[in-house]
C-alpha cells in the first residue's frame, strides 16, 4: 500500500478526508503512483499532471522522507520507505507571489 497525502483543494475534488492509500501494481515510481491516483480518483485527472503530455503542473510539488522528488525522472523508484507504506508520498501545492 502507498500512501498519498494531498494538498486541501486536491482532497475536496477528490471528496476524500486525510490521506489516501493505493494500490500500485509494479515499481513504486512518481509514474505508478499518480497514474493508480487517477484510477482511482477521475476528477484529479488533469489537476497534477497535464493531461496530454503527463508533464507535472507547475504549482506542485511532490516530496517523501523529507526529500524532494519534484525534479527526479518519473520512472525513478520511490524511497523503500513510501514503497512498504512507512511514509507517505506528499503531494504539495507550492506558493507563489510577491
Amino acid at each position: 500500500m502507498i500512501r498519498v497525502v494531498l494538498p486541501a483543494h486536491l482532497r475536496t475534488l477528490a471528496r476524500v478526508d486525510g490521506e489516501v492509500t493505493l494500490d500500485v501494481a509494479g515499481p513504486a515510481t512518481q509514474r505508478s503512483v499518480l497514474d493508480a491516483l487517477e484510477v482511482r480518483y477521475p476528477a484529479l485527472r488533469g489537476t497534477i499532471r497535464d493531461q496530454v503530455t503527463h508533464q507535472r503542473r507547475a504549482f506542485l510539488r511532490f516530496f517523501a522522507c523529507e526529500q524532494d522528488l519534484t525534479h527526479e525522472p518519473p520512472d525513478a523508484p520511490l524511497p523503500d520507505a513510501v514503497a512498504k507504506g512507512s511514509e507517505p508520498f506528499l503531494v504539495v501545492g507550492a506558493m507563489a507571489g510577491g
